[in-house]
């Protein structure tokens, strides 16, 4: 019977899957091994400390590297009268009024006071930290500013880069990259994020903007709980505020009237693949994703018959994300996998006769059953995506979301199996799609 070769197959799936698990697992040992035993023998190297990022210790910040003995100006934001206040938090909302909860300096700031922040400091040899907390009375939403004061301006460009490292490389569970931009007018540079966290019936989101000011990066974070993604203007309006108040000490203030553009945060570990921040949130996982690599050549699940060299694809590529720390079946993951052709025609030609052979697979696969969950349609990129059920007999059958989409000279191809209690809805998996084919326009 045609399609019969699921079982198998599902099975082999199932094995590759539980190998890269293992790969994954290793590998987050291996690295938080490493860390433990940088810190451990490189006493207080600030070298050593940051080859992982910084220093995660929870003591005073205190310059302790070669550029702070004799740092330009000690005293640079001393105060925290530079930080924003009620009335300067106001544009965050246009309801209820704003009010100081908390401030903390150096060595009481937490370890973790923003969003996907990985350590304590940035700049572990810095001047200074000051992390402030707000709450609107009425709304209840909170937000929380954190700055960080360096030596001088090339420490500080290094502090905002491993800041907005950290955004990009998000490894919270339950959060994922919503929107993001790349802001201009406000301080010499800035970036823009917008994660969202599910809440009940409606979502958490946490919207934070990221500048760079001389010898100060500025992070703003505002949380709020909604139904739909927050537009980005209140933060960047409030986080310019923020930066003008302090950059008159630290130098660095933007000259142009400040503007959040449409940006995705950049992915350094595997460029033209997503980051596991862009994957969708299950209820059911409280661990974050990992990425390994997956097999190279892939004929997906019997329906798309894919074939990348009579394609004539000049370079393709997989990877598959699993939560190694999770309790779920070895099956459970995503693959990802992206194809670069000589010309935009030969990608879009390979999605449209994926879309066929889909479209048309239950004429010619006996056992197959397809359901179209949307065309996935933007701008730049066009697409299909699908939910394709093979019964093998025996009462057994294997479900999949498929999704295929097309972008210049790429094409992305996206799996996702579908588990008792371990699904996603038809519009988080063509977000997916759509992310994976923005990520595409990096593979080179």
């Amino acid at each position: 019977m045609a399609g019969s070769h699921r079982a198998p197959r599902g099975g082999g799936r199932a094995a590759a899957r539980e190998a890269r698990r293992q790969k994954a697992r290793k590998r987050n040992q291996t690295i938080a091994a490493g860390a433990a035993v940088v810190v451990l023998v490189g006493g207080g190297g600030v070298a050593a400390l940051n080859a992982f990022g910084g220093d995660n210790s929870s003591g005073p910040k205190i310059g302790n590297g070669p550029s702070d003995d004799k740092p330009s100006n000690p005293d640079l934001l001393a105060d925290n009268k530079v930080l924003l206040d009620g009335t300067s938090a106001k544009p965050l909302s246009a309801t209820g009024a704003w009010a100081v909860t908390k401030t903390d300096d150096g060595g009481t700031a937490p370890d973790r006071a923003f969003v996907c922040q990985s350590q304590r400091f940035a700049d572990p040899a810095g001047l200074r930290t000051w992390v402030r907390t707000l709450q609107n009375s009425a709304t209840r939403d909170t937000a929380v500013q954190y700055v960080e004061v360096s030596s001088d301006k090339a420490a500080a460009g290094k502090a905002y880069s491993s800041i907005v490292g950290w955004l990009s490389q998000c490894a919270v569970a339950q959060t994922r990259l919503t929107a993001s931009y790349v802001t201009t007018g406000v301080g010499e540079r800035g970036v823009l994020a917008v994660f969202g966290q599910p809440s009940g019936t409606k979502t958490k989101y946490k919207t934070i903007a990221v500048s760079l000011a001389g010898q100060a990066t500025v992070v703003l974070e505002h949380d709020t709980i909604s139904a739909t993604p927050p537009k980005p203007d209140a933060v960047l309006a409030a986080a310019n505020l923020g930066v003008k108040k302090i950059c008159a000490q630290s130098g660095g203030c933007g000259t142009a009237a400040p503007v959040a553009t449409a940006g995705l945060l950049p992915a350094t570990d595997s460029p033209g693949f997503m980051a596991p921040v862009d994957l969708p949130v299950l209820a059911d996982i409280d661990k974050p994703w990992v990425s390994s690599p997956g097999a190279k050549s892939t004929a997906g699940t019997g329906c798309e018959k894919i074939n990348f060299k009579t394609a004539k694809a000049t370079k393709y590529g997989t990877l598959t994300y699993v939560t190694p720390e999770a309790k779920v079946p070895t099956e459970f993951g995503l693959d990802d996998t992206v194809a670069k052709f000589a010309t935009p025609t030969a990608a879009a030609g390979f999605v449209t006769q994926i879309r066929k052979n889909v479209d048309g697979c239950e004429k010619a696969v006996s056992n197959a059953k397809v359901e179209s969950t949307g065309s996935i349609a933007t701008s730049t990129i066009k697409g299909e995506s699908w939910l394709a059920t093979y019964d093998t007999g025996n009462g057994k059958k294997f479900t999949y979301r498929i999704g295929i989409a097309g972008s210049g000279d790429r094409a992305v191809y996206v799996l996702f199996p579908v588990l008792k209690d371990l699904d996603i809805s038809d519009t988080a998996f063509n977000e997916t799609v759509i992310r994976a084919a923005e990520r595409s326009a990096s593979y080179k």
